[in-house]
């Protein structure tokens, strides 16, 4: 399924870092930043989350909640969240629901070989519950300013 700026946000229903339900439709009423990672503590995601980590308070001041999803499990979050002071929800989509429902479940290739993974995405999402912007070209160092821009 590929989404498109206008459409609604799939609603979801996961767990999260600590194993409590989470659903996008609890954040109705609020903007949403759902990001989208291969792998908790790699390279790139890692620069990506603290980006968001440091520009945290911006982010809320201009009244955003932060969501990650990659499909790791809860453990592999709290130690990500951990080791670099993450303030924001990971959702651990260990049955792939969320990354299939927003099309980032994708065959990627690396060294020649092929394999289904998360193509790194944002939605941003306003208080309706409709897809205001899709980031597909994420600057991981930068990502905070290219959703404050």
């Amino acid at each position: 399924m590929k989404l498109s700026i206008g459409d609604p946000a799939p609603d979801f229903t996961s767990t999260d870092q600590n194993g409590q339900p989470i659903k996008l439709s609890d954040y109705r009423g609020k903007k949403v930043v759902l990001y989208f990672y291969p792998k908790d503590d790699t390279p790139g995601c890692t620069a990506q989350a603290c980006s968001l980590r440091d520009n945290y308070a911006d982010l809320r001041a201009a009244g955003y909640e932060v969501l990650g999803v990659s499909v790791d499990n809860q453990t592999a979050h709290q130690k990500f969240i951990g080791k670099y002071d993450l303030p924001f929800t990971l959702v651990a989509d260990t049955n792939n629901q969320v990354v299939e429902a927003y099309g980032v479940w994708q065959e990627k290739a690396m060294y020649g070989r092929k394999f289904m993974g998360i193509v790194r995405t944002t939605f941003v999402i306003d208080e309706n519950g409709i897809i205001t912007d899709i980031i597909t070209k994420v600057d991981t160092k930068n990502h905070a300013e290219q959703i404050l821009k």
